[in-house]
């Protein structure tokens, strides 16, 4: 190709297609976090070319700052960007209604039947797989948003911190982020490793680039005052309904104000919000017991779409023994639980998300969001680390002497399967509940 001939840029995918593609990413998105990251980035970046690699890590940085599930907001932000208003809603939803219907279906059999035996088995076959996938997605991540020692440094520092130390993660983007913007500010050349050749045809590769243009007009203080405003009407139109409708109605004030303020006030991703949602509904609101918790926990481990699904849970719990055994009533909870956790996610990014086009080509804020991308880097290693500990070695310990060969074995050959052979992440998924299944029955 001459070298003044430019490469067309792709064309916008039509609603209908990302419509079909949020719909599939709701029910593969299994592992947590840093798998949903994983997942994303295999999908958007590398397969359909619908963002660049340096446009997501932009945005995964601006979502990591923000209170909430930051997958669900990071998917929320790509399709504001491919169809607006309606892409973001269409794809933050799609995200998580299908986790919502699979726990409401499992936590209806829990509290008839129990835990069931079969439940932790398919879990116990997608977890080697969820590890083979944090990793294939670390490698790509980290070669691509670690640009020179002073990142790859922050990244090693955050995997320390977090591993050895038990700093928490919000402390670690906080300092990286000021590093970042007095770097970007005052020594900008230690944060850029050179272009590399054929960077900017790369970039133009994809529909959403380096310098592509917002899908609407940039929001100032009046459309955001209007989002607010219709943002505080939905969150107040089941509030009247359960004041005219419902019985008791000082417990749904409280479930809708609990929830509305954990999704206001934690910040950190999903490990942050879990434990502040545990500690006050056992210890202080008694809406269920500590046991009832660890097993809400490994039900919505089970089911795709961000962990913080945990919460429908506990709703669905709260209401269930707040109305002696009523399985409408805890339905009911789950749904609140559910749309009050999430509805806030939908404010923050349609209110930042033009803040975050005005962000590029700043020095002081892209050297702070180059660090805290660094920073997820490293604590996507611990996660992994931690994880994997889990899987493989049946202590949860570094000791050989409880390593659990068949996990092992199966981590290595879902990144056979990944790396070698291209395997797709939905046969993936189905291999690992077939494999935790045959797994269970073998006795393995």
């Amino acid at each position: 190709m001459p070298r003044d001939e430019r490469i067309a840029p792709p064309q916008r995918p039509s609603f209908r297609a990302a419509l079909r593609f949020w719909f599939k990413l709701g029910w593969i998105s299994f592992g947590g976090t840093a798998a949903h990251i994983a997942i994303m980035h295999d999908e958007l970046v590398e397969k359909k070319r619908w963002i660049s690699n340096e446009r997501f890590l932009h945005a995964l940085s601006h979502c990591m700052i923000l209170p909430g599930p930051e997958a669900q907001q990071l998917a929320i932000y790509v399709g504001w960007k491919l169809h607006g208003k309606r892409g973001g809603i269409v794809a933050g939803t799609l995200f998580v209604l299908p986790s919502m219907f699979v726990l409401l279906a499992l936590s209806i059999v829990y509290v008839r039947y129990g835990s069931l035996p079969w439940i932790a088995a398919m879990f116990n076959g997608l977890k080697p797989v969820v590890i083979a996938l944090v990793i294939v997605a670390l490698h790509r991540v980290a070669r691509k948003a670690l640009r020179g020692p002073v990142h790859s440094a922050v990244a090693v520092a955050t995997f320390a911190a977090m591993s050895f130390f038990d700093i928490s993660l919000l402390v670690m983007m906080l300092g990286a982020g000021l590093l970042g913007a007095l770097l970007g500010a005052l020594r900008p050349g230690f944060l850029h490793r050179p272009k590399e050749l054929g960077s900017e045809e790369d970039d133009e590769g994809y529909y959403i680039r380096r310098g592509s243009t917002a899908p609407e007009p940039v929001q100032l203080l009046r459309p955001i005052v209007k989002l607010a405003a219709s943002v505080l009407l939905l969150w107040l139109m089941p509030l009247l309904l359960f004041y005219f409708f419902a019985g008791d109605f000082h417990f749904w004030a409280g479930l809708v104000l609990f929830f509305t303020k954990t999704a206001f006030v934690t910040m950190g991703g999903s490990y942050t919000v879990i434990p502040y949602v545990a500690q006050v509904a056992v210890t202080k609101l008694h809406w269920l017991t500590r046991l009832q918790m660890t097993d809400g926990f490994a039900l919505a481990e089970t089911t795709p779409g961000p962990l913080i699904i945990v919460v429908a849970f506990v709703g669905f719990l709260a209401a269930y023994n707040h109305f002696h055994g009523s399985l409408w009533m805890a339905t009911l909870g789950l749904l609140a639980t559910t749309f009050y956790t999430f509805l806030p996610g939908f404010l923050f990014v349609f209110a930042g998300a033009p803040l975050v086009e005005r962000t590029q080509n700043k020095p002081t804020i892209e050297g702070a969001l180059g660090l805290i991308t660094a920073v997820v880097v490293g604590a996507i290693l611990a996660l992994t680390v931690f994880l994997g500990k889990a899987v493989v070695f049946a202590s949860g310990v570094w000791d050989l002497k409880h390593l659990h060969v068949t996990s092992l074995a199966w981590v290595m050959l879902s990144l056979l399967l990944l790396q070698r052979f291209k395997l797709k992440i939905v046969p993936l998924i189905l291999l690992g509940i077939a494999f935790g299944l045959l797994r269970n029955f073998l006795g393995l």
